[in-house]
């Protein structure tokens, strides 16, 4: 296991940090992509203070920026002959309404589409790898979400909640529809989803944003630790059983607690024309092209 390496987004803190432990922990190389560089070297030197012979670097990557998201990836193709795992975990929640650098709702930038461009750009890496695999994670508030094709950016109406919700059921598509291209197309390389259920983590606090004095103590007494969380995302890189396209979450009361198992989401969820469309939006608005059918 010693010569596989894993890139992590969102590695410095919460359920990225939690799961960097683990393959940290199991011999990997480990590549914790953040945007405070600052904060990721005191989560690497956090690591190793347990694993003295961990394999870890550190490096910065802003997914709401398309320009960063392709000096990462170039980076990462001049460092690195191939890739055995890529962990789709950061993300930004309920912030208030803003637009990326590149026009995109932040939600929606950040967590679908600066994912959507980075997996693209390492795939070729990925498809050198072991026995290669992506892993995007969704949310349970993915089952509230709807793709709203007609108003993406916010322009014509925004909640936080919603456009959230919108960005998490896009992950959850995302990772079924590129697993079903990749087989189709005979890559090896799978893709899988994950959600921690409720899991108390900082994901809550976007930017200098706080949370309201009142969602902490509830956080607390609904969620689980964020060791706990990140297990359905270390299930679904790592359980030899997986063959791609599925969905990994806690098994317990409402999927917000418990052992990581497969899920089953609605039957409604995986809409093929839906799942083509945001695929070829994605491609359009982040110019980042598969060339799978």
């Amino acid at each position: 296991m010693s010569n596989k390496v894993v890139v992590i987004t969102g590695a410095n803190s919460g359920l990225g940090l939690e799961t960097a432990k683990y393959f940290v922990k199991t011999g990997y190389e480990v590549v914790m992509t953040v945007r405070d560089v600052k904060k990721g070297e005191t989560a690497k030197k956090n690591l190793l203070q347990l694993f003295s012979e961990g394999k870890i670097h550190v490096r910065y990557l802003d997914l709401s920026k398309l320009a960063s998201v392709h000096k990462f990836a170039e980076k990462i193709s001049e460092e690195y002959q191939s890739l055995d795992l890529l962990i789709n975990n950061a993300g930004v929640m309920i912030p208030p309404y803003s637009k990326t650098e590149d026009g995109f709702e932040l939600q929606f930038g950040c967590n679908h589409l600066g994912h959507f461009a980075l997996t693209g750009l390492l795939l070729p890496l990925l498809e050198k790898g072991q026995h290669p695999r992506v892993v995007t994670l969704s949310s349970l508030a993915h089952r509230s979400g709807v793709i709203d094709f007609d108003n993406l950016d916010g322009s014509k109406g925004y909640k936080a909640m919603k456009f959230y919700s919108q960005s998490k059921l896009g992950n959850l598509l995302f990772a079924k529809e590129l697993d079903n291209r990749l087989k189709r197309n005979g890559y090896k390389t799978i893709s899988l989803a994950a959600h921690p259920g409720i899991s108390a983590t900082n994901l809550f606090r976007i930017g200098k944003e706080k949370t309201p004095w009142y969602v902490d103590p509830i956080i607390k007494l609904i969620a689980q630790p964020a060791e706990k969380g990140a297990l359905p995302s270390i299930m679904a890189a790592t359980d030899n059983t997986l063959t791609g396209g599925e969905y990994i979450g806690p098994d317990g009361r409402g999927n917000r607690k418990g052992n990581p198992a497969i899920e089953v989401p609605h039957k409604n969820v995986y809409n093929k024309e839906t799942m083509k469309k945001l695929w070829d939006v994605s491609e359009q608005l982040t110019s980042v092209c598969y060339n799978l059918n």
